[in-house]
């Protein structure tokens, strides 16, 4: 459904979205980089409120959240697009593309999220859920609205902008957050992004929420230890007690390295826990 989208103003004949850290200034009749945010004749839109193009009842750890209600199931959704364009994106058939998808007015998903046994709220989640970010607003704040108890979970590459962030924080109890490499030539030939960014969006959301962080390890990428080192006293700087996922990769979309090696992912485990409390590895 297409709805006039947030955090946007006009300039002369375009218009500027402040959503991600992108900025894009888009001319009418163009998209911005997540390619679901358009200009139309002096307004911003985006085209993805409410399309629904993946639900189910996860594990929690699944997110992967292992120490945020641990045990658990959430009712996790996604949509379609994305403000990253990864080489080795997991998901690229729903962030890459405009995927099938299937509307649900917000009441709706509430209703479904009220009524599935079992379940502890909601997760945004499959593909980066800030660029749905007028639909999460809404379901978060309504849910939160509806019953205070269920959990609001954001699993998000953190590429998103201080003002909206300070807006959807309160109704998220729990956020997973990408953090992809700790080199600025990483984020940009790999991934289409910033570090910086990300880096602040941990800072701000581990202030008021739980945050666990997950680093994927990509062979002849960024699997080397120093790099580990650098993220985990990053994180230490932050809190100690942020848990860190390293996980494994597996070759997937456009990069065809082979799967990281085992044995250093164990190295890097051991390097993390250095300067972090609990660190994890993950596909393993």
């Amino acid at each position: 459904m297409k709805v006039e989208a947030m955090f946007y103003e006009k300039i002369k004949d375009k218009v500027h979205c402040f959503l991600c850290p992108h900025n894009c200034v888009i001319e009418n009749g163009h998209f911005g980089k997540c390619n679901v945010r358009t200009h139309e004749d002096g307004k911003l839109f985006t085209i993805n409120y409410g399309e629904i193009t993946s639900i189910s009842l996860d594990p929690i750890e699944k997110k992967p959240l292992y120490y945020f209600k641990p045990g658990s199931k959430i009712l996790s959704v996604g949509s379609f697009g994305c403000n990253f364009v990864c080489d080795f994106c997991q998901n690229y058939d729903i962030s890459q593309r405009k995927a099938r998808s299937t509307f649900a007015p917000k009441e709706e998903l509430i209703r479904i999220a009220m009524t599935t046994e079992d379940n502890i709220g909601l997760a945004f989640t499959y593909n980066e859920p800030s660029i749905w970010y007028e639909y999460m607003y809404d379901c978060a704040k309504l849910l939160k609205e509806t019953d205070e108890k269920r959990s609001v979970v954001f699993v998000t590459n953190g590429f998103l902008s201080e003002e909206p962030l300070k807006k959807l924080l309160p109704y998220v109890d729990a956020m997973n957050i990408d953090l992809k490499s700790f080199k600025e030539s990483y984020y940009k030939s790999l991934c289409g992004g910033r570090l910086n960014p990300v880096l602040e969006t941990i800072k701000m959301a581990a202030k008021v929420c739980h945050v666990e962080v997950t680093t994927l390890l990509v062979s002849g990428e960024n699997d080397n230890l120093d790099e580990i080192e650098e993220i985990a006293k990053f994180l230490a700087s932050v809190n100690s007690e942020i848990p860190l996922h390293l996980s494994r990769y597996f070759p997937r979309y456009k990069l065809e390295n082979p799967p990281t090696d085992v044995e250093f992912m164990q190295e890097a485990k051991k390097t993390a826990e250095k300067y972090l409390k609990r660190v994890m590895l993950g596909n393993v």
